[in-house]
């Protein structure tokens, strides 16, 4: 399979992706520079955590804008998988290609630690090797993962089967103090209504080895693989 990583000034988890999907994967990835505009022959891509533009105006707003970003909106409308990570999760939201926002963590504080995700929908393209409300062990790093959108966005998030994951403590129950950041419903992963684009805050790429702690963000990538396999 063949991974694009895309890059804008200030990302700086784009070596962790090439890493997990190269080295430990086994596939083909390669960077795609913000101003680039080529996009073909590739399988799935990712927009990786950082703080592209030094976060100015509001995370993400700046970023929207790259030249790269159209070639991720037709891609997406041909079919391709694309997954934002944390700022790319911004990114996406600020592009329309997610629907809400998201705004400063609730306490003003930023975040870097190990939080538990709930698995609410195992039929997408990105969590087909998970199970109905598995709990994953996945860190976050984030000022600026308060998820937020207007309560017809959110029912129709709902029913739609959109939320992906949920913060939730280890027994898989979704309470206010496994919430990290504040995010509405303990939201903290959504796909777009086709199922091709997800946006997560936690990083999945931070915890595909054992020497990392945790291999729990293997899930999200195996699913990847597989969907494209079959």
């Amino acid at each position: 399979m063949r991974f694009g990583i895309v890059v804008f000034p200030g990302t700086w988890s784009d070596g962790d992706c090439y890493h997990v999907v190269k080295s430990v994967l086994g596939q083909d990835a390669r960077y795609v520079w913000h101003k680039d505009r080529d996009v073909s022959g590739l399988d799935c891509l990712i927009l990786p955590g950082g703080f592209s533009y030094g976060d100015y105006l509001r995370t993400g707003a700046i970023a929207r804008f790259s030249p790269v970003m159209d070639e991720v909106e037709r891609f997406a409308d041909r079919g391709g998988l694309v997954i934002g990570i944390c700022n790319g999760f911004q990114i996406l939201c600020e592009a329309g290609l997610l629907p809400g926002v998201l705004t400063r963590n609730d306490h003003v504080q930023f975040r870097c630690q190990w939080v538990d995700l709930r698995v609410e929908n195992p039929s997408t393209q990105f969590t087909s090797e998970c199970r109905q409300g598995q709990v994953l062990s996945i860190p976050i790093s984030h000022g600026e993962g308060n998820y937020y959108a207007d309560p017809d966005t959110l029912a129709s998030l709902n029913a739609n089967g959109q939320v992906v994951f949920r913060y939730c403590n280890p027994q898989g129950e979704t309470t206010t103090d496994a919430n990290p950041n504040g995010s509405l419903e303990n939201i903290a992963g959504i796909i777009n209504e086709r199922g091709n684009v997800l946006g997560m805050m936690p990083h999945p790429e931070r915890c595909c080895e054992e020497a990392l702690g945790g291999t729990d963000g293997r899930f999200i990538f195996e699913s990847i693989l597989q969907m494209v396999a079959v």
